[in-house]
């Protein structure tokens, strides 16, 4: 089975973490969370999830992973802010692997700029950025590209990203 990296630190929405990794740790794959320091509490931005992260973002290649999990919530923006998050990101976009990024998600990847001649979704706030990356955005549940990227708008979209994820990781 896939070894899924997840970035993530506090603010992440909580359910667009937490039921996108119950899905795929059912089906056997791995996942890793990744923040800035391995051990650390983090929090989503509901107050209803607590994640220990894995390991630092000093600690991992991406080159040791299958596929890449971005939840929304604020955790994107301030993840973006850091060069170590972006290239790890622009990796996976740059080696055709599998990236999974919901609502605020593909904010990681507008800075990494992987997105132009992409089409995608994500969150209402965000469509405009998205845009001006490039980006031929789609207000829909999920949008597949590529047979690569999977990307959806909000939690209610949650079941069509988590199924769309599966399948590309078939």
């Amino acid at each position: 089975m896939s070894k899924i990296a997840c970035v993530m630190t506090s603010l992440f929405e909580d359910v667009e973490y937490t039921q996108p990794v119950d899905a795929l740790s059912k089906e056997g794959h791995e996942v890793t969370t990744i923040e800035w320091e391995a051990g650390k509490e983090i929090t989503g931005k509901q107050g209803q999830t607590k994640v220990t992260v894995d390991s630092s973002i000093d600690e991992v290649k991406p080159e040791d992973f299958d596929a890449l999990l971005i939840p929304g919530g604020f955790s994107p923006d301030q993840l973006r802010a850091d060069d170590k998050f972006v290239k790890f990101a622009k990796h996976f976009m740059d080696e055709k692997k599998p990236v999974f990024a919901i609502c605020h998600g593909p904010q990681l990847l507008i800075t990494a700029k992987s997105l132009e001649g992409r089409s995608a979704t994500g969150f209402k706030s965000i469509a405009v950025d998205m845009e001006y990356a490039g980006v031929q955005f789609k207000d829909e549940e999920v949008v597949v590209c590529g047979n690569q990227l999977v990307t959806s708008r909000q939690p209610e979209d949650i079941p069509a990203f988590n199924q769309e994820a599966s399948k590309l990781l078939k």
